[in-house]
């Protein structure tokens, strides 16, 4: 076939046209998000799709054919760059759900549009060049024209019959995959996310009177110890949680050419219980579910953050449990309580007030808050006053200012790092994580001359990753190369540090080798504050009293992923296509999770989604 026949067969043949420029735009996705990029079966996986889309269009519409054409190019189009744009932010591939919390974009769009590769836009040349033509009159007549032409009957119900069954084979063997990211590239990703729309398939929830403490740490295989170490030794109190923005753990000790990046960080490891194989487990929710899992020593939702699923239930969590021993309680954040939901979520967890954006005021804000160094500042003169009841409390204080991109203001840009880590997303995080350091530090010598520091249990961790694997380039992964003197991992990524400072003299300094997760904080603060939770479900356990632990994984990884004491097991299909990531990062090829643990860490899960579903709804309640 000539090209001149070509390019007539393309030009009065939108089915053609239009499939080839889609089977391009899938090309590109591919190129970004799967590891083996796009080949031959790309096009099986993406175009039979399309041609179902364009044979309803050619069967149905009798007029405005080109604009039916358009819009569907338009949509899917939109669709391939949504996809894109939410791996590199989360690593995970956007479904319908995920989209319709979209609203939370605007206040994060710095960071979607810090991640944007120029390149990803050529997704959008085909748009921009058909609307520049269909406002050239003349040329649109002659090209509409020229797409009056009908499709033969018989060829288009036999293309779309042979495309629904190439997309069926697609689908069908598949569904049972774990792995979302295997999911999407078995099925092809307009497949898979038409899949998610209907498959809708309902949680098997377990009944409620098979749900209770007993059984869940009969899955863990773990037992409270009848004499608890460390038991009470922060008895009566204050209790204050510091949650770190976008915080990981390779920056405690961390010197670049002789400049210690967290000195106030440093010092809090070396003088107190430092649990350096501590881990994230956050979803969609980012910030506001590690203020949930935190708070309750629940799991994330199958799906949306928690703060959207669950804020309307009744809660069990550390406010109430605290409130019971009457402790006053108060949450810190500079952002607006709308975002995410949190003004729900703090009156279904019980804290007794909250103080936002409105408390904080516009004086020095960065990204969509008050700066670190106001949060402190205003949270202090709080602190103090509470202080002077009767009563203990209990303090959550959240720090933003290093929020992703991490492009701070200038007077906070406190130190100079060299050239090479220059306009580099590691670079600009460890810059603004320094600033966080430099904040904390003022803070903790304000706790300390007001006599708080001395009558509190501290808790510090980061609430989730700041440098996601998938949104660093070559060089980028070079620096966290240098670092870390080998590959940056999955397991290094959602690594976060977990400190904790106890008034009681007698407790030393150590660094504890033990397993750890968000789910964690919630009985290791009980047992520390003397309290019992004999009423109260948890899936988290004591860390100074366990050494056995498994953590279930959800969002940032596929669906089967978890942690155990040995490391990061990251499921495929299933078990035993998974990857193995030893927590250490020494290298050792040896397997240690099991499959045992890997069907213990998703019933955990489904146990967790199970309780929260039966709890009844405050909302219900309150009306």
């Amino acid at each position: 076939m000539s090209i001149i026949t070509s390019k007539r067969l393309l030009s009065t043949r939108p089915i053609l046209f239009f499939s080839l420029i889609m089977l391009l735009k899938s090309y590109l996705a591919w190129m970004v998000i799967f590891e083996g990029g796009p080949s031959w079966t790309t096009m099986l996986k993406e175009i039979p799709f399309v041609l179902i889309v364009y044979c309803l269009i050619e069967w149905f519409a009798s007029k405005r054919k080109l604009l039916y054409y358009l819009i569907a190019n338009l949509t899917m189009t939109s669709i391939l760059f949504a996809v894109i744009m939410y791996y590199k932010y989360y690593g995970v591939i956007v479904t319908y759900f995920a989209l319709a919390q979209v609203n939370q974009v605007t206040a994060v769009k710095n960071s979607v549009f810090s991640l944007m590769d120029p390149y990803f836009l050529f997704i959008y040349t085909d748009v921009v060049i058909l609307m520049f033509l269909m406002f050239r009159k003349n040329k649109a007549i002659e090209w509409k024209n020229s797409f009056k032409r009908k499709e033969n009957t018989r060829f288009v119900v036999g293309l779309l019959t042979v495309s629904l069954v190439i997309c069926l084979f697609n689908v069908l063997p598949n569904r049972a995959s774990m792995n979302e990211i295997v999911k999407a590239e078995q099925m092809g990703i307009l497949n898979y996310e038409a899949y998610t729309i209907f498959s809708n398939k309902d949680i098997d929830y377990v009944d409620s009177d098979q749900i209770s403490q007993e059984k869940i740490n009969s899955v863990k295989k773990t037992q409270p110890p009848a004499e608890p170490v460390l038991h009470a030794t922060a008895n009566g109190k204050n209790l204050i949680i510091l949650q770190m923005e976008s915080m990981q753990n390779f920056l405690v000790g961390l010197n670049i050419e002789g400049q210690e990046i967290m000195p106030n960080l440093n010092k809090l490891v070396k003088e107190n219980s430092y649990f350096k194989h501590f881990y994230q487990q956050v979803g969609q929710g980012n910030t506001s579910d590690a203020e949930f899992v935190i708070n309750t020593s629940l799991y994330i939702p199958p799906r949306g953050a928690a703060t959207q699923m669950y804020a309307g239930k009744e809660l069990p969590s550390l406010p109430k449990l605290l409130k019971g021993h009457g402790y006053d309680t108060a949450t810190f954040h500079t952002n607006v309580v709308e975002f995410w939901n949190r003004g729900e979520l703090y009156k279904a967890i019980g804290f007794d007030r909250y103080y936002d954006a409105e408390f904080f005021g516009t004086e020095d804000t960065v990204f969509f808050g008050a700066s670190d160094d106001m949060l402190y500042k205003k949270t202090i003169d709080e602190l103090a006053r509470m202080d002077q009841n009767d009563n203990p409390f209990y303090a959550q204080v959240i720090s933003m200012t290093a929020h992703h991109p991490y492009t701070i203001p200038d007077d906070k840009r406190l130190i100079t790092l060299p050239e090479r880590f220059n306009n580099t997303l590691v670079g600009d995080y460890i810059v603004s994580q320094n600033y966080a350091d430099h904040a904390l530090g003022i803070f903790i010598e304000d706790l300390k001359a007001r006599g708080i520091w001395d009558n509190s249990l501290i808790v510090l961790y980061g609430d989730h990753l700041g440098l996601p694997i998938y949104s660093l380039d070559r060089h980028e992964k070079d620096l966290m190369a240098e670092i870390y003197s080998r590959e940056y991992t999955y397991t290094d990524m959602i690594n976060i540090p977990l400190v904790i400072v106890n008034p009681d003299k007698t407790v030393q300094p150590a660094e504890y080798e033990q397993l750890g997760g968000q789910v964690d904080v919630l009985p290791t603060v009980a047992n520390l504050l003397g309290m019992s939770l004999n009423d109260q479900v948890h899936f988290g356990q004591d860390l100074f009293n366990q050494t056995y632990n498994i953590l279930p994984q959800r969002y940032y990884l596929p669906s089967g992923s978890f942690l155990s004491s040995q490391e990061l097991f990251m499921s495929g299909s299933g078990f035993e296509d998974g990857k193995h990531y030893p927590l250490a990062g020494d290298g050792n090829d040896e397997n240690k999770a099991t499959e045992d643990e890997f069907e213990r860490a998703l019933e955990l899960l489904n146990l967790s989604d199970s309780y929260v579903n039966h709890l009844p709804n405050w909302k219900k309640d309150q009306k």
